[in-house]
């Protein structure tokens, strides 16, 4: 069965080889350059997250979309940097950090450490996470503010806005709500309308409320500066009609609706008390949110070329760096408008692409979090692998400005199918095989598998490259499809039976294993944890997307650990419900009902602190109870006979005879530890533990399984 040439893209058969689909990117889309070519520089931002809530899983269409994006950039072999930041200004930051008596810098610096754990619980993985409340963002604003003075873009005007006379503050848009001037529709915010769309100012709401006090607003008048983009519509129009960086339905969106006619000024300051930059030439006012905020990208960056020692004119102001940004629909005025008049005034360089998505809707419906469904990103990770969202939402996603939706049902099977009844399944079916018998020296007779996959890699490569994720997963997917039959059709179980098959059972490992390999390398940007496995249990860590093209051979494999499990629906029913009671915080210790004594706990004090990594070494499986004995030659031993599912079986001897009978046990379900070194006892092989707790004796209590659990599961 073996083939002394590796098979790659070029010597696949006619029969086998997968052709390639023609080329269907954007026309914006940069053009795809070889790896072989000299390496792109690529400056990559997600939307800066607001610093005045907890991340959740509608944000994280964005951050897992740019994450994406850019792992596979850097697979690539591109020098790609990913930058962010939590967006820190506003009135709303002041409001809150007055209620919870503590200061805005407190708040911020809460809430940066909170989005950044709850993004590396799933994988995004920043190059530098800054905050727009730091100095070389105060620096760099009054550097922008200065050049659009010198080019007569500012003016200054009185404006008459809301004023809470309780709260003693002016009421920016979404701390008003009242009736709709057009519609009539109640309770309304003060920029537009829900249910008409209407937009109007919030002094035009009919009985307008404070959502500070409740107290009605009055109207106070305060000066207010503005940016006439007016004065950049020719190169607005040129910048978004030419330049290629917006998706077409982004580009006619904003010639019909704004470019059509004269441009509104941009009201870009706010009257004290605000949270935010002191303009220098106007004291006691303020730019707005909006002004700062995108500037601190480029802050960031400077922040990021600091400590690398890196110029900042380089990734800003070279038309050699590609500028990427990811931002939602909601933003796109800003994005599309605001900030690339900013950029041409300043001098900084316009962004490439900006990569425009749309909102994410659970079971067809807006996110709520009365119907559990606007899913906090801590909440999320108490209940499901990061991993399967990552994959989910990659599933979905396309270049054009398009809604997503997660319907539960579809989540659950898109996961079991795809990922755990495809994908890993084929590195689970050989994986204890493998690393028995290792890889083969020689590539094997694979009916052009591996070279079919290989030439799939370039369309693969342009799907990811055009943010066309759903259409990348489609053709892995039909790799994996292609792959599986092979493993079924050899039968490496069988093989494995017989000591003359050794050989055998080498070739089909090295071809099962290697098209996993090519697989997890297609997959790594969508799934790097999955990725990191695999590399691992090789021996070859994935670090290029040309690692697809070559086939590892001649050496040894690690003893295969489980990689992903199967989730229940049940898991995303709870997650649900745990959505709709983060909230709900007991008024006394909810502990005080059972009364619990802590003699166990002061008796066995707690081991040392392991880590995560640590802890997952030892795998916990649900075993059945098929045959329980007496040992007569032992006082303390009953000799269990374990099922594991299938085949499977584990003779192990427990210290439970003084407090169960054999009768009792068969049948029953346990947790047993199913990775521990076999131990030879003078009664036999013990080939595993089970668990249980209590002071020995007759106060043993094995670890039960609720209803439902499946022999060979793994307990987490």
């Amino acid at each position: 069965m073996s083939n002394p040439t590796p098979p790659t893209a070029a010597t696949a058969s006619p029969a086998t080889r997968a052709e390639p689909a023609p080329a269907t990117r954007p026309e914006t889309a940069p053009a795809q350059r070889p790896e072989t070519a000299t390496p792109r520089r690529i400056l990559v931002t997600s939307a800066l997250p607001y610093a005045n809530g907890p991340i959740h899983i509608g944000h994280l269409v964005e951050y897992i979309q740019t994450d994406i994006w850019v792992r596979f950039q850097k697979l690539r072999g591109n020098r790609c940097v990913y930058i962010c930041a939590d967006d820190t200004h506003g009135t709303a930051i002041m409001i809150r950090a007055g209620r919870e008596g503590r200061s805005e810098v407190e708040l911020i610096a809460q809430m940066s450490e909170s989005h950044q754990a709850d993004f590396a619980g799933f994988g995004i993985d920043f190059d530098h996470y800054g905050s727009t409340h730091c100095d070389e963002n105060r620096q760099l604003c009054g550097e922008f503010w200065q050049a659009m003075r010198d080019q007569g873009l500012i003016v200054q005007r009185d404006v008459a806005q809301l004023y809470d006379p309780e709260s003693n503050t002016f009421l920016a848009d979404r701390f008003v709500r009242g009736t709709c001037p057009n519609c009539g529709a109640h309770n309304q915010p003060g920029d537009n309308c829900g249910p008409c769309g209407a937009t109007y100012s919030p002094t035009d709401l009919i009985d307008p409320k404070s959502t500070l006090s409740g107290a009605t607003p009055i109207v106070r008048e305060a000066p207010h500066l503005f940016v006439q983009l007016e004065k950049l519509h020719g190169f607005l129009a040129d910048w978004i009609d030419q330049s290629g960086a917006l998706q077409s339905e982004t580009a006619n969106y904003l010639k019909g609706h704004f470019l059509a006619k004269e441009l509104r000024d941009w009201d870009i300051s706010r009257p004290a008390p605000y949270f935010g930059f002191e303009i220098p030439d106007a004291p006691g006012h303020f730019w707005y949110v909006w002004f700062d905020a995108p500037i601190g990208y480029i802050a960031s960056t400077a922040q990021w070329c600091q400590a690398h020692g890196e110029r900042l004119e380089d990734w800003w102001k070279s038309d050699q760096t590609e500028i990427h940004h990811f931002i939602g629909k909601d933003i796109t005025y800003f994005h599309t408008l605001f900030w690339p008049g900013m950029l041409h005034a300043a001098g900084y360089q316009l962004p490439t692409k900006v990569h425009i998505h749309g909102f994410l809707n659970v079971g067809g419906e807006k996110m709520s979090k009365s119907t559990g469904t606007l899913v906090a990103a801590e909440t999320y990770l108490r209940h499901a692998d990061p991993s399967y969202l990552r994959y989910f939402y990659a599933s979905k996603l396309g270049a054009r400005v398009e809604d997503l939706d997660l319907g539960p049902e579809e989540f659950v099977d898109k996961i079991n199918s795809d990922l755990v009844g495809k994908v890993v399944n084929l590195a689970s079916r050989v994986g204890k095989f493998a690393s028995r018998t290792g890889l083969a020296a020689t590539y094997p007779e694979d009916g052009g598998l591996f070279a079919a996959a290989a030439a799939a890699g370039e369309e693969i490569a342009e799907a990811y490259e055009a943010c066309e994720f759903a259409r990348a997963m489609r053709r892995i997917m039909e790799l994996a499809d292609a792959a599986n039959p092979f493993v079924e059709r050899a039968r490496p179980w069988d093989l494995n039976k017989d000591p003359d098959k050794l050989d055998e059972l080498r070739d089909v490992c090295t071809v099962a294993t290697n098209l996993f390999r090519q697989l997890a390398i297609y997959l790594a940007p969508v799934l790097p944890k999955l990725a990191e496995q695999c590399g691992q249990w090789l021996g070859d860590p994935i670090v290029r997307w040309d690692q697809s093209q070559t086939p590892l051979l001649g050496t040894a494999v690690q003893p295969f650990q489980r990689m992903m499990d199967r989730i229940p629906i049940e898991a995303l029913h709870k997650m649900i419900e745990d959505s709709r009671n983060d909230d709900d915080t007991p008024t006394t210790d909810p502990a005080a009902q059972w009364n619990d004594s802590d003699q166990p706990l002061q008796a066995e004090p707690l081991a040392p602190e392991i880590t995560i990594d640590e802890f997952a070494k030892v795998d916990l499986r649900i075993a059945r109870i098929i045959e329980a004995e007496q040992v007569p030659e032992a006082n303390k031993l009953l000799r269990l006979t374990l099922s594991l599912g299938g085949t499977e079986r584990r003779q192990v001897f427990a210290g439970i005879k003084a407090a169960y009978t054999p009768e009792q046990l068969v049948g029953r379900l346990v947790v047993m530890v199913a990775n521990l070194a076999p131990r030879k006892m003078r009664f036999g092989l013990s080939e595993g533990m089970v668990t249980a707790a209590g002071p020995g004796g007759a106060e043993v209590f094995l670890l039960g399984v609720d209803e439902g659990g499946l022999p060979g599961q793994r307990v987490h």
